[in-house]
């Protein structure tokens, strides 16, 4: 009968200390570079050009959505299957000759910035000329009018 093979015990040592310590950070810091580069090309991060500037007109912007809520209306939007915009004006007062025009842009900057422009469909209701391309888009409406007058900033909603 032959002996059996002893093999030694184990020695946790500083190496491989080391090397566990070298793997979890590694890892971390793989993790956190990748993280990163993910947000910073997916926004960046830049709300107004100039916040200073921007500052300069906050009361007149006040003024004008305290102007715009005494009207009494909202606007809401909706795309259409054709890819048209919808707009639709929500309200007891809505204006009867006035131009809906605006601008288009992709929250997250992947799309380059659209002017939209609007015929009037009736009864409150506005059809953009063109189609906007798939994809989540925000809306910056104009309404231009002799009976009223706004911006509204909405969220475009897929038609189901």
């Amino acid at each position: 009968m032959t002996a059996p093979v002893s093999r030694p015990a184990f020695r946790f040592t500083g190496w491989h200390m080391t090397m566990i310590l070298v793997a979890f950070f590694g890892i971390v810091i793989v993790v956190n570079v990748y993280m990163a580069t993910l947000a910073s090309s997916s926004f960046s991060g830049v709300v107004v050009d100039n916040s200073y500037v921007a500052s300069q007109h906050y009361n007149t912007w006040l003024n004008e959505a305290a102007k715009e809520k005494a009207l009494g209306w909202q606007v809401s939007a909706l795309r259409q299957a054709d890819g048209r915009v919808a707009a639709s004006l929500i309200g007891e007062a809505r204006p009867d000759h006035a131009v809906l025009g605006g601008e288009a842009w992709h929250p997250l900057g992947q799309e380059a910035d659209r002017t939209v422009s609007f015929r009037k469909a009736g009864d409150g209701r506005w059809i953009s000329i063109d189609p906007l391309p798939e994809g989540r888009w925000r809306l910056r409406l104009k309404l231009d009018g002799d009976d009223a007058a706004g911006h509204h900033t909405v969220r475009l909603q897929q038609m189901l």
